[in-house]
């Protein structure tokens, strides 16, 4: 019988230590993460094409959590634990900030980073949660709550003085890619055969990179993605007579427009595509409810 009750009683604390147990932070899987399934996926898709945007031209990012609970912490204790886990802004710049929603607590918080607390003051972030977002938030506009909180935010923060973003270090979006690749691989079979027939295999297929890293350049913006298009175009140029042309001639075309076996997919997946850079948080930012 003792036994018995030792069991129980060990089954009863488990028990408690399980439903008193954090709640885990989540994954970092882009510029927004709703864990609630609130926001659609067209709501999702713009939001994070404004926060590219803004980080592309400012350097500082802003990323969005949506949980259903944060208990048993307050939301002030769960998000410094995300901010801690993120690391949103830039290294030894700490330019970032986390808008977190516990929806069923009708809580939310805007989490400032150390480099931002100038401009995102816990006054001025508390303007924003209460003129701003909580309207929004009664009248069950999540997504337009959310997209108006950001954009003033952003102007906000735009007043700032920044560190101009390196486009050397700016690899952009792993979405990105996609769209690039044909351009890739139209630049390294057209304009390579030419330039390989005028200045040698080697030279050529060096000056098709170039030529493809430039277009890549031009149209995203992105200097590491425009370093990974001329690469991919420079090997592609270089190897390009190993593959014989379809229709049997023996030179000049190198690979013949027919061929599409072993093409390349641009449907490549966002989740993991994007990262914090390092940024540091002290506590700053308010906190509010609707």
């Amino acid at each position: 019988m003792r036994a018995v009750k030792a069991f129980l009683l060990a089954l009863a604390l488990t028990w408690s230590f399980a439903a008193a147990a954090d709640v885990a932070v989540p994954q970092l899987t882009g510029r927004v993460v709703d864990q609630t399934g609130t926001l659609s996926s067209n709501d999702v898709a713009a939001l994070s094409q404004k926060l590219r945007d803004y980080e592309t031209r400012k350097g500082s990012q802003i990323a969005v959590l949506i949980v259903p609970t944060t208990d048993p912490e307050s939301i002030e204790q769960f998000s410094i634990r995300v901010a801690d886990a993120w690391k949103i802004g830039r290294k030894k710049v700490d330019d970032g900030a986390i808008l977190v929603v516990a929806k069923n607590d009708h809580h939310l918080r805007i989490e400032v980073g150390y480099g931002l607390e100038g401009a995102l003051t816990d006054v001025t972030s508390r303007r924003i949660i209460d003129e701003v977002m909580t309207p929004k938030f009664r009248e069950g506009d999540f997504a337009g709550g959310i997209s108006a909180g950001i954009d003033r935010m952003i102007s906000v923060v735009d007043g700032e003085p920044l560190p101009v973003p390196s486009r050397s270090v700016n690899f952009g979006n792993l979405d990105d890619i996609g769209p690039i690749l044909p351009v890739a691989l139209f630049g390294s079979l057209i304009i390579g055969g030419f330039l390989r027939t005028l200045l040698g295999r080697l030279l050529g297929s060096v000056a098709t990179g170039g030529v493809v890293g430039i277009l890549a350049l031009l149209f995203l913006g992105s200097a590491g993605i425009a370093l990974i298009a001329g690469i991919i175009g420079f090997v592609l140029a270089f190897i390009a007579d190993l593959f014989p042309a379809s229709t049997g001639s023996s030179r000049g075309g190198g690979w013949s427009s027919g061929s599409s076996s072993g093409g390349w997919s641009s449907g490549s997946s966002s989740s993991g595509s994007f990262s914090g850079g390092g940024g540091s948080f002290g506590g700053g930012g308010a906190s509010g409810s609707w």
